[in-house]
């Protein structure tokens, strides 16, 4: 797909476009799979990276509170499973971190955009989460996710689903 050509974000009320990506330790994990209960996707431009790592990090603390309320939080960049198990290792991560590796379903989500930093224009994941409720449709966007307090917020989305 052509960097003009990048599909709308999926807004609240869509239904989440499903996806399969491998996940850290292998397996390979399917959007649909989950249906019947709350899926928290965020996807992050890099792992360990600061601000990478200090998302996964909040989202790891609160995986209880998320789990208590039936609700799975998947991770999503382009990096292989071997740089993702390496930084789940790394940091202890708790959630799960998937690889989209040739960038297919950051393009269907609307994430993968034109970037601009010192002057350079790239490609690049946007950091955004999406909650998606238990029927499979969006309930919520956050775009340009600022890290401090965001596990929190999503967190209290959750409940209020």
């Amino acid at each position: 797909m052509s960097d003009t050509m990048t599909p709308a974000m999926p807004g609240p009320g869509d239904t989440a476009p499903d996806f399969a990506l491998p996940r850290d330790g292998g397996e390979e994990v399917r959007l649909s799979a989950h249906h019947g209960a709350p899926v928290v996707l965020y996807f992050y431009p890099r792992d360990d990276t600061s601000g990478c790592t200090r998302q996964a990090q909040g989202f790891t603390a609160r995986g209880a509170d998320f789990e208590v309320l039936g609700a799975r939080v998947l991770g999503v960049s382009k990096d292989s499973v071997a740089k993702h198990e390496k930084f789940r290792d790394k940091y202890a991560l708790e959630v799960t971190l998937l690889s989209d590796a040739e960038s297919d379903v950051c393009e269907r989500y609307g994430v993968w955009v034109e970037k601009k930093m010192y002057g350079k224009t790239f490609m690049g994941i946007e950091r955004t989460t999406f909650l998606i409720d238990a029927a499979g449709r969006v309930a919520r966007v956050w775009r340009k996710v600022k890290v401090p307090g965001h596990a929190e917020e999503v967190l209290d989305a959750v409940r209020a689903l």
